[in-house]
């Protein structure tokens, strides 16, 4: 099986995390535009997917049968014949992927690609920001309030949250991580239907938005 992973050196990392020698099989790309468009192999994930629909276009005119898409906010009736999975910085280091797909006959296929990764797939329902990113942007954006209320410090609520909690990571720490703006975009996006997900208006301003 022929893998080609469109990755920068950080989400490369994670996705090797559990995986001590790298796969002979799998060629890393930095940019979709390095991909000759004359070579054939069997799958294509994309690690720094953007929505966009020249992106879109672009994986879909490659010559592969699957197409594995980081693709946390956007769901897949706007990216049709595509698997998408979490793969926010921090989240794909994990040992369990999870991944939402229409075509429950390649499945099985997907399960074996990231198994090569050494990472079982976790199927969820196919809704904007899976399951575990739901919660952490919640968290999140939670602590944004607190510190807009002048509950307390960003480094001290880092740890109350690391000492109380166990979690790996305090709510700041975690949203540079993952990038504060891909956490504005999930929280927004999720409160169009659901004002409880509404971002905090400092979470907003920090994220430029």
């Amino acid at each position: 099986m022929l893998i080609v992973v469109i990755t920068n050196d950080d989400l490369k990392a994670e996705l090797m995390a559990q995986s001590q020698d790298e796969k002979n099989e799998v060629i890393w790309k930095t940019d979709i535009d390095t991909i000759n468009s004359d070579l054939r192999f069997d799958v294509c994930i994309d690690l720094l997917f953007e929505n966009t629909t020249e992106r879109i276009n672009n994986l879909q005119k490659l010559k592969t049968e699957i197409v594995l898409v980081n693709s946390v906010v956007q769901t897949l009736d706007k990216l049709q014949g595509f698997i998408r999975f979490n793969g926010w910085s921090s989240f794909l280091k994990r040992p369990i992927v999870e991944a939402a797909t229409n075509n429950e006959k390649i499945q099985t296929k997907t399960s074996e690609i990231f198994s090569l990764f050494n990472k079982k797939v976790e199927w969820v329902p196919d809704k904007p920001g899976f399951i575990t990113a739901k919660v952490v942007a919640m968290i999140i954006n939670e602590a944004w309030f607190a510190l807009e209320e002048e509950v307390s410090t960003k480094d001290e609520i880092d740890i109350a949250m690391k000492l109380g909690t166990n979690y790996p990571y305090g709510p700041f720490e975690w949203a540079e991580k993952i990038g504060l703006k891909n956490v504005y975009e999930l929280l927004n996006h999720l409160s169009i239907s659901n004002k409880r997900y509404r971002p905090s208006g400092l979470l907003q301003k920090e994220a430029g938005r």
